[in-house]
């Protein structure tokens, strides 16, 4: 069993924000694979399944804001016991441009506090990601500059990114090496 995470938080005054890229990339791969999601109190998430070369992929998006996305993560993972090995987890990463992808097979958290509270609540930080680009900003602080909404050409320019990072996905939930994807989908 796979488990595909998206980071975001909740709310309308949050949607299509920097911060959002990991609900934004679980939104396209759902719609892309017919995925219903639904809020599952108990795991404090946004819950959808999908099977893909018989294999069992549950999509999760938290909804305990993006500091607390550990709680969540861990919930899952211990319910349905699954393996910080078998877990993929998408997020924004301001030290890229906009729209950059980028696979990683296990990394630090790099100042990104969501990945902070993963790997505070499973142990490790050996878990797949893959990060997308969202800029930094010369003037904007750095924590408007994340709940900042995407402009409209934005938008446009993110579609491509996302169609590869549903790809992506459906080929982590197929099976096929992580380090084969990287190199087919990771930019310098």
């Amino acid at each position: 069993m796979k488990l595909v995470i998206g980071l975001g938080n909740p709310g309308n005054n949050y949607e299509n924000t920097r911060h959002n890229m990991g609900w934004m990339a679980i939104d396209q791969f759902a719609k892309d694979n017919n995925v219903e999601m639904h809020l599952e109190p108990k795991f404090q998430g946004i819950l959808g399944s999908v099977s893909i070369n018989n294999e069992k992929t549950i999509l999760l998006k938290p909804v305990t804001y993006m500091n607390l996305s550990g709680e969540s993560v861990i919930k899952v993972m211990n319910f349905y016991k699954i393996d910080s090995d078998d877990i993929l987890v998408i997020s924004d990463d301001l030290d890229s441009p906009l729209g950059r992808i980028r696979l990683r097979a296990k990394g630090s958290a790099g100042g990104h506090n969501g990945h902070k509270n993963i790997v505070q609540h499973i142990g490790t930080e050996n878990y797949k990601r893959i990060k997308l680009g969202i800029d930094r900003s010369d003037v904007i602080p750095v924590i408007d500059w994340v709940l900042k909404k995407f402009t409209k050409e934005e938008l446009k320019e993110l579609e491509p990114v996302f169609d590869k990072v549903s790809k992506a996905i459906y080929e982590f939930c197929s099976g096929i090496d992580f380090m084969k994807i990287s190199s087919k989908y990771s930019e310098k």
